[in-house]
């Protein structure tokens, strides 16, 4: 699926739908002020027949022109802008003087929006009149305002249905993950148990050779690995486990596959720090945190620096570096599945590390710091 052509087309969808409900809604709105308009010009006819009625004047169409405006807020004043009378126009003042005041206001702001209809009560005297003010309806403004609610909900829906798409190819980039991950440690399986096997059959026939007990070292380390990506996808089964014991472990098998010019520091509290965690995959987070600090040195001398420390909720574990840095555009790519910077490799550890240590302990890592030339600091909080 082109996931890119789909969002062009529910953004172009959403276009289409909010430009024409807001252009059906705009037409049907000035229809609608339109037709209060022309109420207001008859109910204003009928109050200036009202006022020009003598005994002979059937008054009855013209009260029911008169009382049937339920709707709309009118007030009538005088030339000079005083009160005549008023309709549908609720008083919000606690005194009969304030409640004039308010409605002549009212009735001014309405004549200054251009809602004003003018009733001349005498034809010789042009100054004999009166002002007719009125506002829209509050069907009509809530008419008004529904193309904006309708425009809300389409974004809403559009960003709902982004989501969606984007949860979905997460969803299938971390099939691919983990599937790559339990082939990839099915595929070792095999080799892993040959290789277990001579080893024994070289301890039988060579019991003094010193390098033999470093290859069964190595092949137990393979074998490590392959359970570490047999477990990825699996929720792993998480124990009490002491932070300083993981470190220690991950330095013991750094040191003596590292450089002599890197010197591994670690830096831990007085007291013991205590965790649920699963232990094997946590370690390979921290093993993938230093061998991508390793890589950032070049081969140059450097120091990685792994600090354990607590606060009140959280445990803490930094690892740092005296690496070339990571370019600000990049330090939010590093945990992106295929994101590298190496001439070779997959981008795929430190997404990895993300997943162990968010999905799997509940956890955060991020990059703390990191200055070009200088060095980065990833830190792992996890609950305690």
């Amino acid at each position: 699926m082109n996931y890119n052509r789909v969002k062009i087309a529910l953004v172009v969808a959403a276009v289409v739908i909010a430009v024409a409900s807001l252009l059906v809604s705009h037409y049907l709105v000035n229809d609608l002020s339109r037709e209060e308009r022309e109420r207001m010009e008859t109910w204003a006819q009928a109050l200036r027949t009202l006022n020009q009625a003598d005994e002979n004047t059937d008054l009855s169409l013209v009260l029911k022109v008169l009382q049937g405006n339920n709707t709309i807020p009118v007030i009538v004043t005088d030339p000079d802008g005083r009160l005549m009378d008023f309709r549908n126009v609720p008083i919000k003042a606690k005194t009969e003087a304030d409640s004039t005041t308010y409605l002549e206001n009212l009735g001014s702001r309405y004549y200054a929006h251009g809602h004003y209809i003018r009733i001349n009560l005498s034809q010789r005297d042009s100054t004999d009149y009166q002002l007719v003010c009125y506002d829209e309806s509050l069907m009509l403004k809530r008419l008004a305002q529904y193309p904006y609610w309708q425009l809300g909900v389409v974004l809403l829906f559009f960003l709902i249905a982004i989501f969606a798409l984007l949860s979905s190819k997460r969803a299938e980039q971390n099939k691919v993950w983990v599937g790559l991950s339990k082939e990839t440690a099915h595929q070792l399986g095999t080799p892993i148990s040959s290789l277990m096997a001579w080893v024994e059959i070289l301890k039988e026939t060579h019991p003094d050779d010193e390098l033999i007990p470093e290859i069964d070292k190595d092949v137990k380390r393979l074998q490590l690995v392959a359970d570490r990506f047999s477990k990825i996808g699996s929720l792993p089964e998480p124990t009490e486990t002491s932070l300083k014991e993981v470190v220690d472990h991950v330095v013991d098998y750094m040191d003596r596959r590292t450089s002599k010019t890197i010197e591994m520091v670690k830096e831990f509290p007085a007291g013991d720090i205590r965790v649920s965690l699963n232990q094997q995959l946590f370690e390979w987070v921290i093993e993938n945190l230093c061998k991508n600090a390793v890589d950032a040195m070049g081969g140059q001398q450097g120091r990685i620096t792994i600090r354990v420390d607590e606060s009140e909720t959280r445990a803490i574990v930094e690892v740092s570096d005296t690496g070339k840095g990571i370019p600000k555009k990049d330090v939010g790519n590093v945990f992106r599945p295929g994101f590298t910077t190496k001439k070779r490799g997959w981008g795929l550890g430190l997404s990895l590390a993300k997943r162990i240590v968010e999905e799997y302990h509940d956890g955060h890592i991020f990059v703390k710091q990191s200055e070009v030339g200088k060095g980065t600091t990833f830190r792992i909080e996890l609950k305690k």
